[in-house]
């Protein structure tokens, strides 16, 4: 059983930052492609950075500059630094990632979620 377990959301002021962290369990050949998408009240789920299948990344427009996805893949984890927090950044947020057995057959895997809360 492959499990994405998310870490280090709260509650921050307007200006503050916050790290989240989702690291991977279970037995499973290699992972690929893990990001953070977050889902705030009354709105889609969206992309928020995700690293790409050839190695660069993706952002938002609404946090570039302001946010850093990065990974420690001895670890199966991927890091969310979020710097310059605004009351809009508000949200649950969500580690995704494409896991791979070694049947060779792939899925997308979701965690359960860490909510982010910015004060003005």
């Amino acid at each position: 059983q492959v499990q994405l377990v998310e870490s280090g959301g709260g509650l921050v002021q307007a200006g503050g930052s916050l790290r989240l962290s989702c690291a991977a369990s279970g037995s499973f050949f290699s992972i690929n492609n893990m990001g953070w998408y977050r889902q705030a009240p009354g709105k889609q789920r969206e992309l928020v950075a995700a690293f790409t299948s050839g190695g660069g990344t993706n952002y938002a427009d609404s946090v570039k500059g302001r946010f850093t996805i990065s990974r420690d893949n001895a670890k199966n984890t991927v890091y969310l630094q979020m710097n310059s927090l605004k009351p809009e950044d508000t949200a649950v947020y969500y580690c995704n990632a494409d896991v791979w057995m070694s049947s060779g057959r792939a899925r997308g895997y979701w965690g359960q979620g860490t909510q982010v809360a910015v004060s003005s």
